[in-house]
């Protein structure tokens, strides 16, 4: 009774976790978005199963500061979207994946009462292509480069959030704007509750895109997403991964992929994107290669 006790103790203590001595950063991108929220309930779910100091939740632009983190071993953890993750780096840790989560929607905003119709009609317009070391700006220079609207002088391009995105869109600073995100995306729900919204449709532009990056996928924004005029509109989908380093220790990362599904309900009530996340799709992380530590949790799965 007393041993017993004893480890009773010992377990409430968190000494005889194995895991007692990790410590753990996580690269989520900026408060308002999918990463961070994420990222926090990750953060509460894998401190209370690993019985581990409550893993740092990262301020960061987005995917490619979070890939710069991960692989500088400035973070352990990081969500990236997969056409950054799958870029080549020049550092001794690569990326590798624990899970594939959730899809993003590119949105190509203008006014629903303007004249810009589709993506030739942003020659000579002011566009706003997302903040600095962002995903979105990641997308949006590869999509005007092949679509002939990246050339000096074609367009005029500025760095912005989507917070100041939409303020300088309300405002008639910006004629458009460039999105990477869930849907719905709430903050263009709110802003098409005020300013008549139209999406851009993509479908000349997508076989250039697939073509050059197989990683992206071809999808439809529904009409009902943000009740817009018009019928669907093709539009692009990149898969957002839930990354470590090769350096990551295969017990740790097998124990933090089981922790994700373990914690699945709880992620989804911290932000709906997470209703996603399914065990036999998140191996689907190609380019990026699977850790081994994930690899076995499937494996022991059957996914």
């Amino acid at each position: 009774m007393v041993l017993a006790l004893v480890c009773l103790a010992s377990a409430l203590s968190g000494c005889d976790s194995q895991f007692a001595g990790v410590r753990l950063r996580i690269a989520a991108g900026f408060p308002s978005g999918v990463y961070h929220s994420l990222s926090e309930s990750l953060a509460n779910a894998w401190q209370r199963q690993l019985v581990i100091e409550r893993p740092e939740v990262l301020k960061t632009s987005g995917s490619p500061e979070n890939i710069r983190k991960l692989c500088a071993g400035e973070a352990d953890v990081a969500f990236s979207a997969a056409d950054v993750a799958a870029q080549p780096t020049n550092t001794p840790r690569k990326p590798q994946a624990l899970a594939r989560l959730y899809d993003d929607y590119l949105h190509v905003v203008v006014r629903g009462d303007g004249s810009i119709r589709n993506l030739d009609g942003l020659r000579g317009a002011r566009v706003a292509i997302g903040s600095p070391e962002s995903g979105v700006a990641f997308i949006a220079k590869r999509l005007l480069e092949l679509s002939g609207l990246s050339d000096p002088g074609t367009l005029s391009k500025v760095h912005l959030g989507l917070t100041e995105s939409i303020e300088a869109f309300k405002r008639g600073q910006v004629d458009a704007f460039f999105w990477s995100g869930g849907l719905p995306t709430k903050a263009i729900t709110d802003l098409a509750a005020v300013v008549p919204l139209r999406l851009l449709d993509l479908t000349d532009a997508m076989p250039n895109m697939r073509n050059q990056y197989p990683v992206y996928n071809t999808a439809s924004i529904p009409v009902s997403t943000y009740n817009l005029a018009g019928g669907p509109v093709t539009t692009l989908a990149v898969p957002n991964y839930l990354l470590v380093t090769d350096a990551m220790p295969t017990d740790v990362a097998e124990a933090l992929v089981r922790g994700l599904f373990d914690a699945h309900g709880e992620l989804a009530r911290a932000n709906r994107a997470a209703l996603a996340i399914d065990i036999h799709s998140a191996i689907e992380t190609d380019p990026v290669p699977l850790h081994a530590g994930a690899l076995r949790y499937y494996r022991d799965e059957k996914a």
